[in-house]
């Protein structure tokens, strides 16, 4: 019983670890290259989303949850989220595509930029890049549109400097 306690404890003090050293990491690297704090934001729910169900998985086994009976669960529940991303895969790609915007791609909120594509002929500029869509602004027309963070990160994206 004791063990069990001592086992979790120190699991909960390797998760508060890893979220600490995560924040501290990420406010540096944002310091760093001037990235938006809301942007900070979304990057650390992710990082907590994985911690957690990492955490909760090894609760599992410090409970003493049996390796096949714990690979039984494990893939049940990896088919049924692979069901479920399969059926929405352009969220999945949408949320990966935003962290790819955040750690690599020179967009900041603020700049304006011109999709180079045919079907999307738009020039904006950026008032919100969120973990789905990115919101632009059309000053010709006075509109605000939301554009899926995949059509930014596959097109060609040009940066229009000020004058």
């Amino acid at each position: 019983m004791y063990t069990i306690v001592i086992q979790i404890s120190i699991l909960l003090l390797a998760l508060f670890t890893v979220i600490s050293l995560t924040k501290r990491l990420t406010k540096s690297y944002i310091v760093k290259n001037s990235i938006e704090p809301h942007r900070r934001k979304l990057i650390l729910n992710l990082f907590y989303l994985f911690y957690l169900i990492t955490s909760f998985f090894l609760l599992l086994l410090i409970l003493g949850i049996e390796f096949k009976q714990f690979g039984v669960f494990a893939t049940s529940i990896l088919a049924v989220l692979g069901v479920g991303f399969f059926a929405q895969w352009s969220m999945l790609s949408n949320l990966t595509a935003s962290i790819i915007l955040f750690f690599y791609h020179p967009m900041r909120i603020g700049n304006t930029i011109k999709i180079l594509d045919k079907d999307y002929d738009l020039t904006g500029e950026v008032k919100d890049i969120t973990g789905f869509y990115t919101l632009l602004f059309l000053p010709e027309d006075n509109k605000h549109i939301t554009i899926p963070n995949i059509i930014i990160l596959y097109k060609g994206i040009e940066l229009i400097t000020p004058k």
